[in-house]
């Protein structure tokens, strides 16, 4: 009896203390755990912070390839605007028109559009020229000097359709002033203003085969189609200015705006250089 009572303590103790040694161990696996997830947890971030870091150190360098590269690129040259001529006339001191000029002008206009022997034969001798403007004239004081017996010549002309004096200008206001700066130089001789605008090309026929006109103003476009559409003949034709050194609100002058050109070249060929080279006419740059 005695033997049976102290086995059973000394087995319930054991078991008790293989009891109290399993519950801490599976507290302190429950401990770990945590600690594991904590390391893990510290180790991604880690790495992701040397990733975020080592992505930033290899975008750094890059960027600076990509600097380098354009500074050692050649930069490209702006372009220079070409220059105007209101930009080389504003530059350059105006100075009055002679001879030469227009010389120079009609052979650069046909060098490639006429043959050499057609390109001879629209060359303007000196002879054709009465003397240019020195730029202190009025338009009065001018045509008095290039047109001393201007009275007696007015006086003896009676054909219909034909004028004595032809003033060749840029535009119809052009053509409105030049008319008011001639009261002291026609006296009593009609002047009629041949340009397009307002006014039809019927009515300035009209005008010139019913009456006797002694000065006509007006643009190279509406002079050369009354001559085409024969409201306008060149019979009686003796001088022909051209109001070359006026410059209008661009500095341009008539020969350098493109269309006027265009148009007092095609009057030129409509007969005035004929008449030129026959002598009949004579031409003054105003």
């Amino acid at each position: 009896m005695s033997s049976s009572y102290h086995s059973l303590p000394v087995a319930s103790v054991a078991e008790e203390e293989t009891e109290q040694e399993k519950i801490p161990t599976a507290q302190s696996n429950t401990k770990t755990k945590p600690e594991k997830r904590k390391r893990i947890a510290e180790k991604t971030d880690g790495a992701k912070k040397k990733k975020k870091s080592g992505e930033a150190e290899s975008r750094i360098p890059q960027k600076k390839e990509t600097e380098d590269e354009k500074s050692s690129k050649p930069k490209r040259k702006r372009k220079k605007k070409k220059k105007t001529i209101t930009d080389v006339l504003a530059t350059s001191e105006p100075k009055p028109g002679c001879a030469a000029d227009l010389q120079n002008l009609v052979t650069q206009y046909f060098s490639d559009k006429r043959s050499v022997i057609e390109q001879e034969e629209l060359k303007m001798e000196d002879s054709c020229f009465v003397s240019c403007n020195d730029l202190t004239h009025s338009l009065s004081s001018y045509l008095k000097q290039i047109c001393p017996k201007w009275a007696k010549i007015r006086k003896q002309h009676a054909e219909k359709s034909s004028v004595i004096l032809l003033i060749v200008c840029s535009s119809a206001l052009r053509t409105i002033e030049l008319i008011k700066q001639l009261t002291t130089f026609k006296g009593d001789a009609k002047a009629l203003k041949l340009f397009a605008k307002h006014i039809k090309i019927d009515e300035q026929v009209n005008l010139l085969q019913n009456n006797v006109t002694h000065i006509g103003v007006g643009t190279p476009g509406r002079i050369s189609a009354l001559i085409d559409n024969e409201g306008l003949n060149l019979q009686s034709l003796k001088y022909m200015v051209l109001d070359w050194n006026w410059r209008d609100q661009k500095l341009r002058r008539m020969v350098d705006i493109p269309e006027v050109k265009l148009d007092f070249m095609k009057m030129l060929e409509s007969g005035i250089l004929k008449g030129c080279k026959e002598g009949k006419i004579k031409v003054g740059l105003f």
